[in-house]
């Protein structure tokens, strides 16, 4: 059912020619970027590293800022495009969760990508079944005022989670979203894109809403040869496989920002909704072009600051709630195909009851409903000559509810039948559910003290204890010392740990025809130590080169069962890691800068010495942005990834590199009020891939060259 309709645009229009413009802050505009001085962007202020606001160059972290100037520079249509240009960020295509999104940082790649924590305006976006980021979530740009990004631990303040990065995507407000806007955009594969957005006054407080509609057929084009049922096919003598054929790769989107605040208090209220995403590869990957998603996530978040109490002390009282409904329709196998099934309904090789006909397919509709409420209170106390301390406590309540129909599996057949036909049998609220109800309670305290020694040291220490209801306690410590070596160069000594938490899925997985759980798994560990070191070469030309080593344990893994088709979730691997990252930043002209980041990384398992697979060992971006005439701006990107490996018992051929580049054409006040842009991403149609587990031989092909134009209209 589309989600976007004709009193859903009237309201959007409705917003932008009545609102209000606000007095910006901060927000310089795509000019005022282009201004900029290299300088000026290394003041630019963020808060993920201490929860403090701190200036980028001097934070106690390996950071990153990418502002709504810079997306609108680059031509981003939703997030995962702004994290493809960050050091160090891959964005990967999963092998065990439909292709979804796979945020690699240095070499921390897995399929349900836990191991970074994704803020909404500090706020923890999760599901808790998975541990990671909603399924198959697509984020647009068009209410992000700025991304904020460190690589590296973070459960010193955030806790679970924040164990390879942090990612903080804070949103416009009142103060800076400026005038009213309303935009369209429609290219290749039938994307079609609309936002809007606008900022009012309502009595003492200010208040401000933006909505961004997207959707897509996906690219036909992005074609695999066989798949999983190819192979059954080839076993069994069945001709079932929809292979060839394309990855089922569309979306539809509606993504609505409000918020409201005065100088105490601050509310966000955020919903976004996918309706009939595309599965990939399909669940199994076994082609399924019928196979649907549907997401419902709702946050909301309230906040009390006393920060004009007193000038030495700062207080923040937060509340936050997250509802997310995920429900899925999967042909888990194609219509026609026929397997050996075991006594438990499943697929079973080793010990088949018989060999079963599904006429409809092998099909299961999972779905469950994630809750996320906590409660934070921080506190910041600056009265000290030289320290600014900082302490946080919450409590935090995370509770999942499933459901499932289907027409395999323990209680519905018993591997006896000859043939099974789409009719589907309800399991929820039974034994015979994928995972049970659960819930757990967290509850945290951290401390952090911010000491200015000297006029060129810094140092940061702090530690978090946190408490959880099912497995137990973790301590996370960091350090972080920042020496302002001379005029043009900052130093920095870093240490962190961090954890992530097992996730219910980890935990309590049944009935499952692959993945079981295992309920006294530990929560994986990591030590990271950095050193980062900045050079100001001259007003024209920067460059930063940072360091990095870590040792993970404990790492959670799906490892074959003996004698069975199953897999159990173990801690099962350490994995060592090391590498670096190096940044060069050139601005010749005022108009002109040139940005330039090359990465490399070697991770491996550290009992057997072996490459971590899938994950780019180098990877190199070289952007430009470039003001060739007045109010005409133009954005290149060149993107190469590159040196990954294999597993170790994969018998395939190397997968190979490559190299994408893209173009974004942008005109300002073309007409009064009226924004032009044109793009094209893939220019010259690469193939490129990203790697499969081995079920689709020829790994997961990504877009092909695409174009799109945009217009947006300023209310001024």
């Amino acid at each position: 059912m589309p989600i976007l309709n004709a009193r859903t645009l009237h309201v959007i229009m409705l917003f932008c020619s009545s609102g209000f413009a606000a007095e910006t802050d901060e927000d310089f505009g795509l000019e005022g970027f282009y201004n900029m001085s290299l300088d000026q962007l290394g003041q630019i202020e963020i808060t993920i590293a201490t929860g403090n606001s701190t200036p980028l160059d001097k934070a106690p972290a390996t950071a990153s800022v990418v502002t709504a100037a810079e997306i609108e520079a680059m031509g981003a249509r939703n997030l995962e495009e702004v994290l493809e240009g960050i050091p160090g960020v891959h964005i990967a295509r999963s092998t065990t969760a439909r292709m979804d999104s796979v945020y690699s940082i240095r070499g921390i790649h897995t399929g349900f990508n836990p191991h970074v924590l994704l803020l909404m305006n500090g706020v923890p976006v999760q599901f808790s079944y998975s541990g990671g980021r909603p399924v198959l979530f697509r984020l647009p740009i068009a209410s992000i005022h700025r991304v904020e990004v460190i690589r590296g631990p973070g459960s010193a303040i955030y806790g679970a989670d924040a164990y390879s990065g942090v990612i903080n995507v804070i949103t416009k407000d009142a103060s800076t979203l400026g005038h009213s806007e309303f935009g369209a955009r429609a290219g290749s594969f039938d994307m079609r894109d609309l936002w809007a957005s606008t900022s009012t006054v309502l009595g003492n407080w200010d208040a401000s809403f933006s909505i961004a509609y997207q959707t897509s057929d996906g690219d036909k084009d992005r074609r695999v040869q066989s798949d999983l049922q190819s192979a059954l096919d080839s076993a069994l003598g069945t001709t079932a496989s929809n292979a060839p054929g394309p990855l089922s790769t569309r979306y539809e989107i509606l993504d609505t920002h409000i918020s409201f605040g005065d100088p105490n208090w601050k509310i966000n209220l955020w919903s976004w909704h996918a309706a009939n995403s595309g599965l990939g590869a399909g669940i199994a990957e076994a082609l399924d072009s019928k196979g649907t998603n549907d997401d419902d996530l709702f946050l909301g978040d309230i906040s009390y600051s006393t920060g004009d109490w007193a000038d030495e002390w700062e207080n923040n009282i937060r509340l936050s709630y997250l509802y997310y409904d995920t429900q899925s329709t999967y042909n888990v196998l194609p219509e026609g195909t026929v397997l050996p099934i075991g006594s438990d309904g499943n697929i079973d090789f080793a010990t088949p009851i018989g060999i079963v006909q599904f006429p409809d397919g092998y099909l299961g509709n999972p779905g469950g409903i994630s809750e996320d409420s906590q409660f934070d209170f921080v506190s910041i106390y600056s009265g000290f000559d030289s320290h600014r301390l900082r302490v946080a406590f919450g409590l935090r309540y995370q509770s999942l509810n499933t459901n499932e129909t289907k027409n395999f599996g323990p209680n519905v057949i018993d591997g006896t039948e000859q043939v099974v036909d789409g009719t589907l049998t309800n399991v929820s609220n039974s034994p015979f559910v994928f995972a049970p109800d659960k819930s757990r309670t967290i509850r945290y305290l951290s401390v952090q003290d911010e000491w200015h020694i000297t006029s060129d040291w810094d140092l940061t220490t702090g530690v978090r204890y946190d408490k959880y209801s099912d497995f137990g306690e973790t301590i996370n410590p960091r350090v972080a010392l920042v020496w302002e070596t001379n005029k043009s160069l900052t130093t920095k000594f870093l240490y962190g740990s961090a954890f992530r938490a097992p996730s219910f899925g980890e935990l309590f997985n049944q009935n499952n025809p692959v993945n079981l759980g295992r309920s006294d798994l530990d929560p994986e560990k990591i030590d990271t130590y950095e050193i980062a070191l900045h050079f100001n070469l001259s007003e024209q030309l920067q460059t930063s080169l940072n360091l990095f080593h870590y040792q993970a344990r404990d790492m959670i893994e799906y490892v074959p069962d003996e004698g069975a088709t199953t897999q159990t979730a173990q801690n099962a691997r350490d994995q060592d890691g090391h590498g670096f990252e190096w940044v060069a930043n050139w601005k010749p002209q005022k108009k002109w800068q040139v940005n330039f980041n090359y990465s490399w990384q070697k991770a491996e398992d550290a009992k057997s010495d072996t490459n971590i697979a899938d994950t780019p060992n180098q990877q190199f971006t070289v952007s430009t942005f470039w003001e060739f005439q007045p109010n005409w701006f133009i954005h290149s990107k060149l993107n190469w990834v590159g040196d990954r490996k294999r597993n170790s018992i994969d018998p395939r051929e190397e997968i190979d590199d490559y190299t994408l580049i893209d173009l974004t054409l942008r005109g300002k006040e073309i007409l009064p009020g009226v924004d032009f842009a044109l793009a094209v991403r893939n220019l010259t149609d690469e193939d490129a891939r990203e790697p499969s587990n081995g079920t689709i031989p020829d790994d997961y092909p990504l877009e092909g060259r695409s174009v799109w134009a945009e217009l947006s209209y300023t209310f001024k």
